[in-house]
């Protein structure tokens, strides 16, 4: 079995007990259909011969029960069905979403945003229907068999007639599934391919406005459409194709049935109602040739599952048990490679200040990572204190350290929650214990913010232009409009709340101005300083305050000392900072300068 026929069937499995009730009131309408032309075709021959005790009463009635409950059923089949794709498709878009978000970069890195929301999204929504399209469509095949059967019973001819007729059509369904299973995988993929341009345009929408290029951007993130149209187009031509083939199969097989039948009619070897009855049967057999739109269906949820499952190849980060013994926060690299580094060998003492310089492309956001271990190497350990990154507690890790970045993306109700996010802690204070919801996120008190959050936002400058918020501290995200250098300084607080012995600031001030840059810098040497501080930077000056730089050139350590030692010594460390400066290779790669 495919992997995405394996997530099909695991989507199928959860989408609750109405799968079920689906089942039962999908297999109960094929079975009452069954037993329609039965009951109608008793009905007929006791009109006919006059042995009815009235119309209301004996097979009529039954007759009428059938009816009924084939309303019935079909009814609660429409719910069913609707119920079922909802549950499967919540289902699988949280599983999915929990194991992207645990993944981390490396998995964001690989796959654009866009496409990323159109798997999470549309994708997991077509394989939501799933249940729907394997339940109903199998049902399919109980008035198919018992149609079948009971041909038998009544006239062995007609029922070989059916067969005959039931080859065609199921090599016309293999033929659809297997020509539909093709186009639509490159039909979701197109989907993605647009969806990914649309939110990279988006996001640039300013630039985009500012340089007059709308009409050039709409016709880049578009350009796909016509090959769009070509899958489009390709779907409808193999819907038509097998709806034709189906459209003739049938009517004629119900023809041949109907031939056959007569005969046997005007032979003397069959009644009117069991004419009837066997041309009902017929009609019930070649019912199987109504399951192409849930064949369509079907191959439509296999063909995203295919998309879905392609997110869960990437494994997330799994964590050990150890807590860390105590310690000042020294970080070492051991043969590091992955995510663009090479072969890194390092130590970085606690308490100290490293500043990652660099050109673009250089490694200096992967070190970083892997720092705080938002990734993993491919080979080599990273070790805090002693101890590896892998075999560190989730807590034990993500109390230790604190991440900046140079576009924070704020997450939280309020400001409060967004410098607090993962430090909620009744025990400390953090929240407020009377909340009335237990399933709410936990929320900062409005007028008493936790000790811990205000000295970092104090840190990170970020305390004065909270304050003069409506509502400080408790002032929803969505009415606290902030500058990029008002979210980089919220980005900072949350790391230096969070970074209890390692601080990773990955380009996190390059959108402070001078002065507010210096204050962050000072807390970062003061007040800090007790923490292991690692930072990327592309500032002269940030690198100058450091206790040591580390040089990396194309994902290789190229020096490692202090900032005016090596800006003394190599011109081509110089050309990092000063782009007229050409660079010069003086120092053997993965040496100590």
């Amino acid at each position: 079995m495919e992997p995405a026929d394996r997530l099909v069937a695991r989507t199928v499995r959860h989408g609750g007990p109405w799968v079920f009730v689906l089942a039962v009131a999908a297999v109960g309408g094929s079975v009452l259909e069954l037993a329609l032309p039965y009951v109608i075709g008793r009905s007929v021959d006791t009109l006919i011969t006059g042995t009815s005790p009235g119309v209301f009463s004996g097979p009529v009635t039954g007759c009428a029960l059938v009816l009924a409950g084939v309303v019935v059923c079909d009814s609660l089949r429409v719910w069913a069905s609707g119920s079922s794709s909802a549950a499967a498709s919540a289902w699988l878009r949280h599983r999915t979403m929990t194991h992207v978000l645990g993944a981390g970069p490396a998995l964001t890195r690989r796959l654009p945003e866009g496409d990323l929301t159109t798997r999470l999204g549309m994708n997991a929504e077509e394989t939501g229907h799933a249940p729907e399209a394997i339940v109903t469509g199998a049902s399919l095949l109980v008035p198919t068999f018992g149609g079948l059967v009971a041909l038998v019973l009544i006239d062995p001819l007609s029922a070989l007639t059916l067969v005959v007729g039931l080859v065609l059509i199921v090599l016309v369904l293999r033929g659809f599934m297997r020509d539909t299973s093709e186009v639509v995988a490159a039909y979701q993929g197109v989907q993605g391919d647009i969806a990914a341009r649309l939110v990279t345009a988006l996001s640039g929408a300013r630039t985009i406005a500012a340089a007059g290029t709308t009409e050039s951007e709409v016709a880049r993130v578009l350009a796909p459409l016509p090959l769009l149209r070509v899958y489009g187009e390709g779907l409808w031509q193999a819907n038509a194709k097998a709806g034709v083939r189906t459209g003739v199969v049938v009517p004629l097989l119900e023809v041949a049935v109907l031939v056959v039948g007569g005969l046997r009619l005007a032979g003397g070897d069959l009644t009117v109602g069991e004419l009837y009855a066997a041309a009902r049967y017929a009609v019930l057999g070649a019912g199987l040739g109504s399951a192409l739109g849930y064949v369509g269906r079907l191959a439509r949820a296999r063909s995203a599952a295919g998309r879905v499952q392609e997110l869960w190849q990437q494994p997330p980060l799994t964590y050990g048990q150890r807590a860390l013994p105590d310690g000042p926060g020294a970080l070492e690299f051991r043969g590091v490679s992955g995510s663009g580094l090479h072969g890194v060998d390092l130590v970085i003492p606690g308490g100290a200040a490293v500043a990652v310089v660099g050109r673009s492309g250089s490694g200096k956001s992967a070190l970083a990572a892997l720092a705080g271990r938002l990734t993993d190497p491919t080979e080599g350990t990273v070790l805090l204190d002693g101890v590896p990154a892998r075999e560190l507690s989730r807590t034990a890790l993500r109390r230790a350290v604190g991440h900046a970045f140079e576009r924070p993306v704020l997450v939280g109700d309020t400001v409060g929650d967004a410098i607090g996010l993962g430090l909620a802690d009744p025990t400390e204070g953090l929240v407020d214990p009377t909340e009335p919801e237990a399933d709410e996120p936990p929320r900062l008190r409005s007028q008493d913010p936790d000790a811990t959050l205000v000295p970092a936002a104090r840190a990170a400058c970020a305390d004065e232009f909270v304050r003069r918020l409506p509502l400080g501290y408790a002032t929803p995200l969505a009415q606290a409009p902030m500058s990029g250098g008002e979210r980089q300084r919220i980005g900072l607080a949350r790391a230096f709340a969070q970074g209890a012995r390692l601080l990773v600031l990955d380009d996190a001030t390059s959108s402070l101005d001078t002065l507010t840059e210096r204050r962050v810098a000072a807390a970062l040497s003061g007040e800090m300083r007790g923490r292991t501080r690692v930072l990327t930077t592309h500032r002269v000056a940030t690198a100058a305050r450091a206790d040591a730089v580390l040089w990396l050139e194309e994902g290789r350590l190229r020096g490692y000392d202090r900032h005016e030692v090596l800006w003394e010594r190599y011109p081509a460390y110089r050309a990092v900072f000063q782009t007229d400066v050409p660079g010069v290779s003086d120092v053997p790669d993965g040496g100590r300068a």
